[in-house]
Formats: structure tokens, sequence, C-alpha cells
């Protein structure tokens, strides 16, 4: 115990010794301490202030400031007594419905427009025809609204905005939030004659936001074909066998495999499609606001415009949905320009189980008592005790009490010029960036190659590698439409309209460069030669015809290696040598089969001819003949004489037809012409198909845009004739200026101010003013005369200057020289037609000036003696 208490006394003192040293510390040191403590505030308070804090930015709206409303009529800037009733009635109904359903959100009834003056919803939908055909259906509509507007979000997510400003504004601004693009377009198919109603409910966050990155673009869509299951005949009791089914079993086998290997592929690439959306929906972040984000849209009932089912439409995409959808979670009411309804269904299944019968006042609460839609017929036993008349009377009178129609809509007549109904897109271009794709549109004549669309697909979501690209094209001179582009293979393939200079329907191909692969399709109706169809290979060329009257349907050529010169000719003076041609020919029934060519063979390098016929309908082979062409004389000259060794034939009936020679040798006479017209044929198919090159590359050098007279802002023709018109008119206007004009005023002025005239001066001033107007008319005459010197002149030394140089002038300068002289002529007719008039009407003013001169009020008293 003794030996605890030292040891604890000695931990004490030394304790109390540390403590002593502490207290005894040098002021100095406690100095540095505090100048250290200084120090490292200030550097505290330097990094902290180098921390900056960005505030985010409002939404951009366009607000009541930015609104000019002084121009706005007076429907916007007050209320008549029908609405100021028709506002207590929906106060009234809001008041009840708080009343009856506490846990409801408020209704959506009366916001304030842009005047900041209450209006009910219903007012605010303006039913309007476009004048526009584009614009009858509700696709269209809906495509026009969703690219015309800029969507601008709601202020408060969790409710709906304070503000619904008129259509009209919307459409002058260009932007605005999804119940502006509701009430728009539900304007617009109430006006084409649609069931349509504005929606107020609840949406998926994509949806609000107007998210489709996880959609699919409806452009990378294929159709689904219709296959039409051909309806089997019954079989008939005394039935003819059907022939032997020749068909190789193998090949069916294959076929079966390829087909099996297609599904296969189709349903992995689907599996993984899946498991990619799986993973996507498995990333996604859970949206806190599922289930309260407030949106609106637009209810397109079935009945009215053959609709036969009732959908959806979400305005800012201008997509169609199923009321099944999972994307609307709920709806709390919805109105159009007659009336308003509240929604009493449970949406705890989002819209899947709600009726839209909005005559059934159970589960559809309306505001107005006047509906178009027809109440539910009650039950007989409801119906007994309602058959007093005293009751029908006074549920009558109640009726007519309560009963209140709705007003007209305050919004003025929208209407859409032509200029933004094709400028469509806000500033003439609009993005939307889809799964993998990425969509451009653009404004008609807004580029210049007259691009207007864009579709560039992607192989990965981050939208890095791109797979291919679809451009669509208006108003091109060259009909060009489509231009689809395959980044992985450089396939590229151009979709013409019909107009083409060379009726150019489709070109496939990898690149410009002749003798490469490449597929032209035509149209045959638009073609003398009937072609539909032309394949390029290297090597061969395969031709495809319609129509014609020789009845050919095909043509394959083959051609060897050119032949090397010294001189660096091109395609057109060095063309490849033809080895072999194949000629196809539809069934001619005016011949017989045996005599009706099907196929045919020139082998030019081997010098033979094959020749073979149609099949008759009774037989499973056709005729075939070979024809062995020689030189047509040996060495010495002697012409060579047809040996029946010269043709070798295969007859499926031989006793029926025996050839003599003569007829074999004239047979082949009359192929080989025919071959050389085949080798010319297929040498001018080589040469349009290096014409067809060469018009490619300058109509996609100049891509010029067709414009039409319609269009006088851009039509350069019918703008300078405006011009002209307009300066015509100016020019009268101007005549009309200096008639009014006073032709003494020069003259008078000569004479001393104040003076009194005498018969003489009036005499000399009437002379001076007829001599003066006299010497202007000859030299107008004159300086007419002059002109039309000169341009003569100038015109015979172009003449002169032709028939000199005549021998030496190209093309392009005899054009430019017949180009002048035209412009010289009309410029010579001109002048001589100007002359030859103003020989004309001079002797008519010169004694129409007279007469005014005589007839001049300070002459006339002078005058009167001479007259």
């Amino acid at each position: 115990m003794e030996v605890l208490k030292e040891k604890v006394e000695e931990e004490e003192e030394a304790e109390r010794a540390e403590r002593g040293e502490k207290m005894m510390r040098p002021m100095e040191v406690r100095k540095e301490e505090t100048i250290m403590t200084q120090e490292m505030l200030r550097d505290l308070e330097r990094k902290l202030s180098e921390i900056e804090v960005s505030i985010p930015e409002k939404p951009s709206t366009f607000t009541k400031d930015a609104i000019d409303i002084s121009k706005l009529p007076l429907s916007y800037q007050s209320n008549t007594p029908k609405e100021e009733h028709l506002l207590q009635v929906a106060d009234n109904f809001s008041r009840q419905y708080s009343h009856l359903c506490p846990d409801r959100v408020p209704l959506f009834l009366h916001p304030v427009n842009e005047c900041e003056v209450p209006k009910f919803v219903s007012t605010t939908i303006r039913p309007t025809l476009m004048p526009y055909p584009e614009l009858y259906n509700w696709d269209t509509c809906a495509q026009f609204v969703s690219d015309f507007l800029s969507a601008v979000p709601l202020p408060d997510p969790l409710k709906p905005p304070s503000y619904l400003y008129s259509s009209t504004t919307v459409l002058k601004y260009q932007k605005g939030n999804c119940f502006d693009f509701s009430t728009l377009l539900c304007s617009m198919l109430i006006g084409a004659g649609y069931d349509a109603y504005c929606v107020y409910g609840y949406g998926s966050q994509d949806l609000c936001h107007m998210d489709l990155t996880r959609d699919v673009c409806p452009l990378t869509m294929k159709p689904k074909e219709m296959v039409k299951e051909e309806e089997k005949a019954p079989p008939k009791k005394y039935a003819v066998k059907p022939p032997r089914d020749l068909t190789s079993r193998f090949e069916q086998e294959q076929e079966i495999k390829r087909q099996e290997a297609i599904k296969a592929e189709e349903e992995r690439r689907l599996k993984q499609e899946e498991e990619e959306r799986l993973v996507e929906q498995e990333s996604a972040k859970t949206d806190p606001l599922h289930g309260l984000r407030v949106h609106s849209w637009v209810l397109v009932l079935s009945g009215k415009r053959e609709v036969p089912e009732s959908f959806f439409i979400d305005p800012f995409t201008a997509r169609s949905y199923s009321t099944q959808d999972d994307h609307f979670l709920g709806i709390e009411s919805l109105w159009n320009h007659k009336n308003y309804w509240v929604n009493m269904q449970d949406c705890w299944n989002c819209c899947k189980d709600l009726v839209f019968d909005l005559g059934d006042p159970v589960r559809w609460e309306y505001l107005l008592l006047e509906t178009d839609k027809p109440l539910l017929s009650l039950t007989e036993e409801e119906d007994d005790g309602t058959n007093d008349d005293d009751d029908v009377e006074n549920l009558g009178k109640e009726d007519e009490d309560k009963s209140f129609d709705m007003p007209c809509s305050w919004v003025e007549q929208i209407e859409i010029s032509p200029e933004a109904f094709e400028t469509r897109c806000p500033n003439g271009k609009k993005v939307i960036q889809y799964k993998r794709a990425k969509l451009e549109k653009w404004a008609p004549y807004l580029n210049n190659n007259g691009l207007v669309c864009r579709l560039t697909t992607y192989e990965d979501l981050e939208c890095t590698k791109t797979l291919e690209i679809k451009e669509w094209f208006q108003n091109r001179e060259d009909m060009l439409e489509l231009k689809h582009i395959n980044k992985v293979t450089g396939l590229n393939i151009d979709y013409f309209k019909p107009g083409h200079p060379q009726a150019l329907r489709v070109h496939s191909y990898t690149s410009m460069q002749p003798e490469m692969d490449r597929v032209m399709e035509f149209y045959e109706t638009a073609r003398v030669d009937g072609l539909i169809k032309r394949e390029e290979t290297p090597r061969t060329m395969t031709e495809y015809y319609q129509g014609r009257p020789d009845l050919l349907s095909y043509r394959h050529v083959n051609f060897g290696p050119r032949i090397k010169k010294l001189a660096l000719n091109s395609a057109e003076s060095n063309p490849r040598p033809m080895v072999k041609i194949t000629e196809r020919f539809f069934r001619n029934p005016a011949k017989p089969a045996d005599e009706d060519v099907a196929e045919r063979v020139f082998l030019i390098l081997d010098e033979r001819i094959q020749l073979r016929y149609h099949c008759r309908e009774d037989h499973i082979t056709a005729s075939k003949r070979e024809f062995l062409w020689r030189t047509e004389g040996d060495s010495k000259g002697n012409k060579i004489i047809m040996t029946p060794d010269m043709c070798l034939s295969f007859e499926v009936e031989p006793m029926e037809h025996t050839k003599k020679l003569l007829y074999q040798s004239e047979a082949m006479m009359k192929l080989k012409n025919e071959e050389k017209l085949s080798r010319h044929q297929a040498w001018e198919s080589e040469l349009e198909v290096l014409e067809i090159l060469k018009l490619r590359e300058e109509e996609e050098a100049a891509h010029a845009l067709t414009i039409s007279i319609y269009d006088t802002k851009r039509n350069e023709k019918s703008k300078e004739y405006r011009e002209a018109m307009e300066r015509v008119m100016h020019e009268e206007q101007l005549w009309q200026v200096e008639a009014q004009l006073d032709y003494l005023a020069p003259f008078l002025a000569q004479l001393p101010p104040g003076e009194k005239l005498t018969r003489w001066q009036a005499v000399r001033l009437k002379d001076e003013c007829l001599s003066d107007f006299k010497q202007r008319l000859i030299d107008k005459a004159n300086l007419i005369q002059a002109r039309f010197e000169k341009e003569t002149q100038e015109l015979q030394k172009q003449q002169q200057w032709y028939q000199e140089n005549q021998v030496t002038l190209t093309p392009e300068d005899e054009d430019l020289y017949l180009s002048y002289c035209s412009q010289a002529m009309f410029r010579i007719r001109i002048l001589e037609q100007r002359l030859n008039r103003h020989k004309e009407l001079a002797p008519l003013k010169y004694l129409a000036l007279e007469e005014k001169l005589y007839k001049d009020p300070r002459l006339v008293e002078l005058l009167k003696v001479f007259v």
C-alpha cells in the first residue's frame, strides 16, 4: 500500500511540474502561435472565397412583360356578363367539389390569360378549320403543333400553371407549356371534325420532359407486312389429281434451314434488345415525383371522323398512345369548347380501367347541365318512381332554371400564314434525339441543297458510331427525294421522284466512278426502250426490260479485260471488249413455241450463237439450236457455203419440222446482224451510264431548287415582273405630276414681275412654248435614232467578226454569238417600235399643247383674235 501511495504522489508532482512549465512559457511563443492561427484563418477564407455557387436560371418562357397587350382585342382584356356568370358557376362548382372531395387537388378551371384576366378553360378553345389540306387529319395536325412550337416546362411540375394564354399568342411567340400545346391542338382537331378534349392529369417523367431517348424513332420502324392467306377451295369429290410435285426435297430442306436461321437470328436480336431495355430500366434513376408530375394531353373519342377506338395524343411529340399506356398515370379532369368534366373514377391502375363514357354522371361529373353527351338510361325500378306528371314538370322547371350554355370563345380566329406554315419549326430547324437515332428537320428552302430532314442512326446508346444516314429533300430540280447512306458498307442509294431527265428512279452505288458496282432503276413508262433496271459490275452489265415491241426482257453482257493503248483514252474511245451477250424474250403468242426464241447467247470470241426456244405447254423440254460462225471467205477470197455441221440443233418433234440449209443460212445471217445490233445497244448502254454519272455529278454540284411561279418572294422572274410593273406605275405617276406642272412658268419668268401681259407678249409666249416643245420632240426622236444606229452598227460588227472567224469558233463561242444576236435584235426592234410610236404621237401631242395654250386662262382673252 505504501508503495502505491508513493507512485501516486510522484505522478501528481510530475503533472504539477508540467503545468508549471506551461504556465511559465514565454510570451514570444504565444505570439508565434497567434500569428500562425491568423495566417491559417486567412488561408481558409481565401480558399472559401474561391468556391462559387451558381444559381440556376429560371426556365425560359414568355411572360406578361414580354407580350404587347396594347394591340390585343377587348375580349382579351375584359369579361362579358355571361363570362362573369360562368366564373361564378365555376367557383360554386369548385367549392362543392372541394367539400365533397377534400383529398383531391383543386380543379383547373379559370386561369388568367396574357392580360391577367381570369378566363374559363373551355372558352380558351377556339375550334378552327385550317385552310391547308395537310391539316385535315389528326396526325398531321399533331405533327404541325409539335414542330411549330417550342416546349416550355411548367413552373411547378406538381401544379398546373396559373395562366393559360390564347392560341393566337402562343402561335405568335411559338412557345408554350403542355396546356398551351393541348389547347391549340384541341382547337384544330375540333375544327377538323374530331371529338377531341383537353386532359389535365399526370404523366411519366419522359412524357412531361419530352424525353425520347428511350423510344425508337418511328422512321426506323419497318411497317408490318400484311400477309393475306389464300383461301383454299374445298376439295371436290370427283376432281382430277394434281400433277406430281417435281421440286427437289433437298432444296426444300435447305430453304427450311435458311428460314429457321433467319428466324433464330431475329429472335436473338429481339432477345438482345429486350435485355438492353431491361438494363436501361434498371440503370434508369427512379423518379421521386412519379405519379405527381402534372401534364396535359389530348383525348380523341371514337365516333366522329370514323375513329374506331379512343386514343391519346401527346402534343409534345405528336405520337398517339392507347388509353391503356403506362405513360399516362391519372386524369383529374377534361374539357372541350362546350363543357367541363371531372373524373370520379379511381386511377390506382393508371388510366387502364377508366371508362370514357362522359354521359355517365357517376364516372364523370359535368359542370354545365346542358351537354351533348347522352345520359345513362334509368332502370325500371327507378323509372317507376318517376312517372308522376307533377314531378316531371317540377324537374323540367328546375333544369330550365339551372341550365346555362357555354359562352363563345374569347380567342380571335386562329390564323397561320403560308410563310409560317411552310417554315414549321422555330427558326426553321428542330432536332429530336431518339434511342440510337437523331432526327433533324429544316424548313423548305432553308438549305441550299433542299435538305428538309435527316435521320442518323447509331450503333451504341451514346450515339458515337454512325450506322446509316437518311436524308430527305424537297424542291430539287433533279427530283432527288431520298438519299440513303450506309456508313458500314459504303453503299449509297438515291431515290428520285418522276421527272428526272434520264427517268431515273433508284440509283445504288458505292462509288461514282464508272465501271463499278451499281444498280439503276428507271420509270419504264417514261423511257422509249422500256428499261426497268440496269445492274453493272466491273465485268458484267445486266438490263431488264418490259413492254418492248420486240418482247426483249433481259440482256446480260460479259466484258473482257480492256486492251491497253499507248494514248490515254477515255471509256468512250476505248470501250471494254464484249465476250458474251445473253438475251431473253417474253412469249409471243402469234408464233409457235418451236419458232419463238426464249433465249439467245452470242459467244463473240468463240463465234457461236446459241438459241433456246420456248417450251410447249404439254412438253417439259424445249428445242435448241446452235450456229457455228465462220469467216465469210477463205484465204483465196472464195465465199464459204453453209454446211450441215455449222448448225447443231435439238428438235423436240423432229418429224414435224425439217429445216433446210437455205433456211439455216438465212437465219444465221439474220442472227449475225442482230448480234451487231445487240453489241451496238450494249455500247450505247455504257455511254448512257457515263452520261448519267456525269449528269449526277453536275446535279450534286449545282443542287438547284425549283421555285413555284406562285412563290413571288423566291421566284426571280415573278419578282422582276412585279418590280417592272411597279416601275411602270411609278413612271405613270411621275408623268401625271409633270402633266399638272405649269408649262408657261419658264417663259413667264423672263418677263418683269407684276407686269400685265400684252397681246403681242401673249403671242410670243405661245410661239416660244410651242417651238420649245417641238424641239424637245425632235431631240427625243434623234436620241432614239442614235441609239438605233448604234445597236445596228454593233450588230454588224459582230456579224462581220463571226464571218471571219466562223471556222475556228468553238460551240460555246457560237452559243454566245447567237445569244448576243438574239438580244441585239430584240433591242433594235424595241427601238424601232418606240421611234415609230413617237412619230405617230408627236403631232398629236403638239396639237394638244396648242389647244391647252389657247384655253389657258392667262392667255385666252389675249388670243381670241387669233383663234
